[in-house]
């Protein structure tokens, strides 16, 4: 009789929001980022962004006709991983590379491991990682801006002012040079209620701090490189994230000392990509150690 009588949890709240709702949230809130890639890099940024978002449907659409999974393109998840894997190329990249790029995030990351709200880890930062390491050359030649000068990005260089650091003229890959316009779309998805301010404060802040510690110029670690994008973007990551507060505070934590001890201390000058896939495969412990028990909940033994 206590069997029956036992509360358990369930999920009693309906919303009429849909994953094709949040995912078009994101869409618009990557729009300012998009239009000054194009406007400093030219329209090539916006050919292999086309490229990427394309190539990631067609993978999708192929591999779930291929298997005969229900097709679910529609939901705009696709869209958006090719939207952040082209924010995460330099504009001279390769288009084949990048169609690699987006294969690898949508099959390999992404569907065989159970399509969206399955995968263990960001496909678009996977997709980076793996690029990097396949492509390097074709990786990290950047371009700075219309003038198609190439070099360092300012993280790597340590030449940028503030000023250019936030305004996006700089080298860097598309999505990352203009923190104004990142900054821009974090407010309107926390405005949305698609992200909340935990890990994008926290993983920032946190950056921010430890630079200052060691000795290092805090304001420019957070202006430079792609932190405000993964921070924003890819940290929050519904599949690949805390659930809860707290667990959003620790993952965004782990996530900037993760970066900041690649950047100052690690011979790669950047450290996003690496810092939130490790993360992303600490966040089912980080999930269990910070879940509070429900009213009615029975501890397991």
């Amino acid at each position: 009789m206590t069997d029956l009588m036992t509360v358990s949890p369930s999920p009693h709240i309906r919303s009429g929001r849909r994953t094709t709702h949040i995912m078009l949230d994101v869409c618009i809130a990557l729009l300012p980022s998009l239009a000054v890639a194009c406007f400093m890099f030219g329209m090539r940024a916006l050919l292999v962004t086309a490229v990427c978002v394309v190539a990631c449907i067609v993978s999708e659409l192929v591999f779930e006709l291929v298997t005969k999974r229900p097709v679910t393109i529609g939901d705009l998840s696709a869209v958006v991983t090719g939207l952040l894997i082209g924010f995460n190329l330099p504009v001279d990249i390769p288009l084949w590379q990048a169609v690699v790029g987006c294969i690898v995030a949508i099959v390999i990351v992404k569907q065989l491991f159970g399509g969206i709200g399955c995968n263990f880890a960001n496909p678009a930062i996977t997709a980076r990682i793996v690029m990097t390491i396949a492509f390097s050359d074709t990786m990290t030649a950047f371009t700075h801006n219309v003038d198609a000068v190439s070099g360092a990005t300012p993280l790597a260089s340590g030449t940028a002012d503030y000023v250019d650091l936030f305004l996006g003229r700089c080298g860097g890959v598309l999505g990352e040079t203009c923190k104004a316009a990142l900054i821009l779309g974090g407010l309107y998805l926390i405005f949305r209620r698609v992200i909340t301010w935990h890990i994008p404060v926290a993983y920032i802040g946190t950056v921010f701090v430890f630079s200052w510690l060691v000795g290092e110029d805090p304001v420019y670690q957070i202006l430079s490189g792609g932190l405000m994008l993964g921070a924003v973007f890819m940290a929050t990551d519904y599949s690949t994230s805390p659930n809860n507060p707290w667990g959003k505070i620790i993952f965004g934590i782990g996530c900037g000392l993760i970066t900041a001890v690649i950047r100052l201390f690690g011979s790669y000058h950047e450290g996003v990509s690496f810092a939130i896939l490790l993360m992303n495969i600490l966040c089912p412990y980080i999930d269990g150690w910070t879940a509070k028990r429900p009213l009615g909940g029975v501890k397991e033994k």
